[in-house]
């Protein structure tokens, strides 16, 4: 007869795995043993207490208070009509590499920088310091400024109107 072809690592991986496998079936004879079968409903309750704090006894039913539905807040509180409803901004060039064409608004009302982008200018080229109104929306990693134009300077004076001869 030959020789057996399992060698001294597999003989020992092997022994390894038979002693994992009777640890683990004694483990889960242990907690069948200790497990509290039939407990009553009462036992698994769990309370919560007027600090909030889980605790096995039920609360006392005198420190109850009443919370109003229109007092719970979720989420964001609801809007007022003094919110801004007018969606274009006016705000400053900061930044604008015409190369790669894009850059930044600081808005003169919230004082944040709002990325612009050259698809998003609705009239010529823009440069820095420049004046310009826009529209902020959202892209997919922040605000973005769109349908940007140069702020209109303020209309020259009306000339006099030329008397008529």
């Amino acid at each position: 007869m030959g020789r057996s072809q399992e060698t001294f690592g597999k003989k020992d991986n092997e022994k390894k795995r038979a002693k994992k496998k009777t640890e683990k079936e004694e483990r889960k004879a242990e907690r069948q043993a200790n497990a509290k079968a039939g407990q009553p409903l009462e036992e698994m309750f769990a309370y919560v207490d007027e600090d909030g704090n889980i605790s096995a006894t039920p609360p006392d039913p005198k420190k109850k208070r009443i919370i109003k539905d229109e007092d719970i807040q979720i989420g964001v509180a609801r809007r007022t009509d003094d919110d801004d409803d007018d969606p274009v901004r006016n705000g400053i060039v900061s930044f604008f590499n015409d190369s790669k064409g894009y850059g930044f608004i600081k808005d003169q009302q919230t004082q944040e920088s709002i990325f612009v982008h050259a698809n998003g200018l609705a009239s010529g080229p823009i440069g820095e310091n420049d004046k310009v109104t826009f529209e902020v929306e959202m892209g997919p990693k922040g605000p973005n400024a769109v349908r940007v134009k140069k702020a209109s300077a303020t209309p020259p004076p009306a000339a006099p109107a030329a008397p008529a001869v």
